[in-house]
C-alpha cells in the first residue's frame, strides 16, 4: 500500500513521525505542502475522513494571526478554504495510507495502523 506523509519538513512533530516510520521499516513518500502546495480535493478528503475540526490546526500561528471574523463561525467549507489558502493551518502530519487517514502523530496510533 502506498503511504504518503504530508506536512512541513522542519516541523518537530514531522521529524518524530519520520523517525518512527524509518525505525519501523515503513516506506513512504513525503509531500511538503509548504513547498509543493496541496490540492483542495486532498484537504476535503482528509476532512471527510477525520472531520475538519481535527484537520484544522487552530493552535497554529497562522490561524491565530487571522482577523477574529475569519476565525469565528467556521464551517467545513470555510475551514477547507482557509487551509487551501495557507497550508500551514493544517495539523501535521497527515498520514495517508490509501485506506486510512491519520491526523497528527501518536506512536501507538501508527503502531496500530501498521500492525507493529
Amino acid at each position: 500500500m502506498p503511504v504518503t506523509i504530508y506536512g512541513i519538513r522542519n516541523c518537530d512533530t514531522m521529524k518524530k513521525a519520520f523517525a518512527w516510520l524509518d525505525a519501523n521499516g515503513v516506506a513512504y513518500a513525503f509531500h511538503d505542502y509548504r513547498a509543493d502546495g496541496i490540492a483542495k480535493d486532498d484537504i476535503s478528503r482528509w476532512c471527510e475522513a477525520a472531520g475538519w475540526e481535527r484537520v484544522l490546526n487552530k493552535g497554529s500561528r497562522t490561524f491565530r494571526a487571522l482577523p477574529a471574523e475569519a476565525r469565528e463561525n467556521l464551517d467545513e467549507a470555510s475551514a477547507i478554504a482557509l487551509m487551501a489558502g495557507e497550508p500551514t493551518m493544517i495539523k501535521r502530519p497527515v498520514l495517508d495510507t490509501g485506506d486510512a487517514v491519520e491526523i497528527g502523530f501518536k506512536p501507538d496510533r501508527y503502531a496500530a495502523l501498521f500492525g507493529r
